[in-house]
């Protein structure tokens, strides 16, 4: 076998050995064999919600299974194909069997990535918050443009995108905005990129062109659905109105319909301004709120099992998970996963996709990377 069909085979082995991994594949193969049983039985009907979520498990897992059988299978005959035209000496055979191969190894990581969307509510619409870092207009200015980013990523993704909340900042960019990002598995895919992003430039607002290290946090959550109860005393809340406004004038309203909340006993605040109407934008503030409180439970928990959990931490040095260099060179590195990217100005414009699976991937592995920062 030439290097480069054993380097195709190797990246897929690598894909369905992580999937099989997240599925726990034994397990998985024992459930879907109960599944299919229960299946079989008239009587689970008589219960259509019990019914329906069995048949969305059972529909999840056979889709998994199904698929990581399928591309084995398909790389041993691509395998066969290619080495049969290396005996013969048959070139035509051989190109067009890594050609297979090279499919198959695209296939199989688009398909990684799907079978680590597994978390409760990885299939909902997700919220991304980015609030900008102390700094003043630099930070500012940073937290927009991962603002725009994150909008230019979810659109890639064919997702839509709505703007709940945005606070402008005094000279530019923004001190707070939140984007409600709906599609399917939008917070599955979103919901690595919480934390703290940094940026180094030369300033545009610098007389002196000095280079400037800037920071803006995202939070990412998802929109919970009515199954899911979150109990929330209203006692606990402070509620206030405020005047809406954003950048050359969306939102702007002559009324105090823009609505904050503050949950005391956590400390989490949420805002909403999309709607004119100060009732709507109370509603849509109190789903966000539960939707935080359903984060953090999460959270609580996926750390629990790993023994570890951080509050959400301070903005700035030593709390990042990415840092963005335009200047002296270019460079985008993820300080958990080790990816890399000498494109920003893509990563910039949405190209987010690399840095998404490998931080799920780590997920599943646990495995921790050693990766210095860049200055």
């Amino acid at each position: 076998m030439r290097a480069e069909g054993q380097a195709h085979i190797e990246r897929i082995e690598g894909a369905l050995a992580l999937v099989r991994r997240s599925l726990d594949w034994d397990r998985a193969l024992r459930r879907l064999d109960e599944l299919n049983a229960r299946v079989e039985d008239p009587s689970l009907w008589n219960d259509h919600k019990d019914a329906e979520a069995v048949m969305r498990e059972r529909r999840r897992l056979d889709s998994a299974i199904g698929t990581v059988k399928a591309i084995g299978a398909e790389m041993a005959d691509a395998v066969e194909f290619v080495e049969l035209g290396e005996m013969e000496g048959d070139d035509a055979v051989v190109a067009e069997g890594l050609a297979t191969l090279g499919a198959l190894a695209e296939r199989a990581d688009a398909d990684k990535v799907q079978a680590l969307l597994k978390g409760e509510a990885d299939a909902n619409d997700s919220y991304i918050e980015v609030h900008a870092g102390a700094g003043g207009t630099e930070s500012q200015d940073w937290a927009e443009m991962l603002l725009r980013m994150y909008a230019r990523w979810a659109e890639r993704k064919g997702y839509k995108v709505e703007t709940v909340e945005y606070q402008a900042g005094e000279q530019a960019g923004i001190k707070s905005a939140t984007l409600l990002v709906k599609g399917e598995n939008a917070y599955g895919y979103a919901k690595t990129e919480s934390g703290v992003h940094r940026l180094v430039r030369i300033s545009p607002y610098d007389s002196s062109a000095r280079r400037h290290t800037s920071f803006s946090s995202v939070w990412v959550y998802p929109v919970i659905d009515d199954n899911i109860e979150i109990e929330i005393v209203d006692s606990d809340l402070k509620i206030d109105t405020y005047r809406a406004s954003g950048a050359g004038g969306q939102h702007v309203n002559t009324t105090d319909s823009a609505v904050r909340i503050t949950h005391m006993p956590s400390g989490i605040v949420v805002a909403s301004q999309n709607d004119r109407s100060q009732h709507k934008n109370r509603a849509t503030a109190m789903n966000m709120l539960k939707a935080r409180l359903f984060e953090r439970e999460m959270a609580e928990r996926e750390a629990a099992a790993s023994g570890e959990y951080q509050e959400k931490s301070e903005i700035g040095w030593g709390h990042q998970i990415r840092s963005y260099v335009l200047q002296p060179y270019q460079l985008v590195k993820d300080l958990r996963t080790g990816i890399t990217s000498t494109a920003p100005g893509d990563v910039l414009d949405g190209a987010l996709d690399p840095f998404i699976a490998a931080a799920l991937a780590q997920r599943v592995t646990g495995e921790t990377v050693e990766v210095e920062d860049v200055e």
